[in-house]
């Protein structure tokens, strides 16, 4: 039987895979696994214990989260609802409010019928995999919940969360002053926002004004239906008119739950993540901030950040694709920085995860500061060619181990030599493997993606 939790939580069809059921039967049981540690919060009435869920802007993210409240209330916790809030904010505000775990009802960039269901552990941790398994091998089962007093109460608190994120976010540039009031770091900063219709559409906005920025804003508008659709970070081409349209200096994307970033350049060009890392592993190492002057990337990172990097005297640790993974290693070796090309961004010294809010108050904070244009600090990390070929209906599970792919892998990997590379990745939920080759030109990359596409389709074809 496959694994319920993906790479980023329970995903799927919302009132199809993703039913109300699940939802209450997830919360019923993270209740149980997630309530067994950590001291109750004396602070609350008897100690009670306490849980945060917050959601998207998906018109399902409302029965679910209230299904989800109910199987954690139904199991003793007290669960405060933010409303809509992006994920980084649950987790932000699963560590600040002290609650025994978040939880966050989203299916980030995908499109709207999808939805999804993820657990921030206290400290606004994301959960380990030993942790879902728990989650997954009691779910459903029955146990003695409480009665009477022992029941939880679902509490709406949306403004009061909101503000404390946003507050949280603007202090990461612009702390208060000794007189409280407001530094403008991004003052005279000419910019557009393009929210992805979806759970930053009133956050990041503030944020930046609120640090300074002029901001022009498109995709805020939410009605349930529109989250990703057209919009955000998937979908730049509005965002690289609108830049070049208003003589923006800048634009940033995000997606749906806020927790990645992508940018603009001041003639439309896409600033990706993996430029975003180096632009801001740079300065962190030249403030002294860098840990290790390491930068935690995965291996969808461009070989052209890694060479640029390199360069600068900053070191490369790479992961398997995720961006728990890269909290993982950075929490394992003690590094500040890390992220991926998609624009998931973590910076330790304010978030628990990424944080596209965040990353882009960093990123506009690095323009100001360093009196450069966004085109000219990304220029500095070259991008080597890239080539992505998804092969669907295959065995995924045996791209590691066939004879024939892996000689394959071998040839095209020597014809490369250090001008380049190849990755095969197979899908985390789909039956298929991504095929990935980069090299000194265009020609060369989609020629070697091309080839072993082919051997992969051929050699593992279900």
């Amino acid at each position: 039987m496959p694994k319920m939790f993906g790479t980023d939580g329970v995903r799927g069809l919302a009132n199809r895979d993703l039913t109300a059921r699940l939802a209450l039967d997830l919360g019923d049981a993270a209740v149980r696994v997630l309530g067994k540690a950590g001291a109750r919060d004396e602070n609350q009435p008897e100690g009670r214990r306490r849980a945060l869920v917050g959601r998207d802007t998906r018109v399902s993210g409302d029965f679910l989260a209230s299904a989800l409240s109910a199987g954690m209330s139904a199991g003793g916790f007290d669960v405060i609802d933010a409303g809509i809030i992006p994920t980084p904010g649950v987790a932000y505000l699963t560590s600040v409010l002290n609650v025994e775990m978040g939880a966050v009802i989203s299916a980030s960039h995908n499109p709207m019928p999808d939805n999804g269901i993820k657990f921030f552990a206290r400290g606004g941790f994301k959960l380990p995999d030993a942790k879902e398994d728990e989650i997954e091998a009691v779910l459903g089962q029955d146990w003695e919940r409480p009665t009477g007093a022992g029941v939880g109460r679902v509490s709406h608190d949306t403004v009061t969360a909101t503000n404390l994120y946003i507050d949280h976010l603007v202090s990461t540039i612009a702390p208060l002053n000794p007189d409280k009031t407001q530094p403008k770091p991004l003052k005279g900063l000419k910019i557009v926002a393009d929210c992805a219709n979806g759970a930053t559409s009133v956050v990041a906005p503030e944020a930046l004004r609120r640090a300074g920025a002029e901001v022009m804003v498109i995709n805020a508008s939410p009605d349930g239906y529109n989250i990703n659709k057209h919009a955000g970070s998937t979908h730049p081409e509005q965002l690289q008119a609108m830049v070049k349209a208003t003589d923006a200096v800048m634009g940033v994307a995000f997606d749906g739950d806020a927790d990645r970033c992508l940018a603009v350049d001041e003639d439309g060009n896409m600033v990706n993540g993996d430029q975003i890392m180096g632009i801001l592993a740079r300065a962190k190492k030249e403030a002294g901030k860098l840990a290790d002057n390491t930068l935690v990337v995965t291996v969808m990172s461009n070989l052209g950040l890694k060479l640029a990097l390199r360069d600068m005297g900053i070191k490369t640790v790479q992961t398997a694709v995720g961006d728990r993974y890269v909290l993982e290693e950075m929490l394992r070796g003690g590094y500040t920085l890390g992220g991926e090309q998609s624009g998931h961004v973590i910076n330790r010294e304010f978030a628990t995860t990424g944080d596209g809010t965040l990353t882009a108050l960093t990123l506009c904070n690095e323009v100001v500061r360093s009196g450069k244009s966004l085109k000219e600090l990304a220029a500095d990390f070259p991008q080597l060619p890239q080539t992505l070929v998804n092969v669907p209906n295959v065995d995924k599970m045996a791209a590691t181990t066939n004879a024939k792919v892996q000689a394959a892998v071998e040839r095209e990997e020597k014809l490369l030599g250090d001008t380049g590379r190849v990755l095969l990745r197979p899908s985390g939920t789909e039956p298929l493997v991504r095929v990935m080759a980069e090299a000194a030109t265009q020609e060369q990359a989609d020629e070697v993606c091309a080839r072993l596409a082919k051997v992969v389709a051929d050699e593992l074809a279900l």
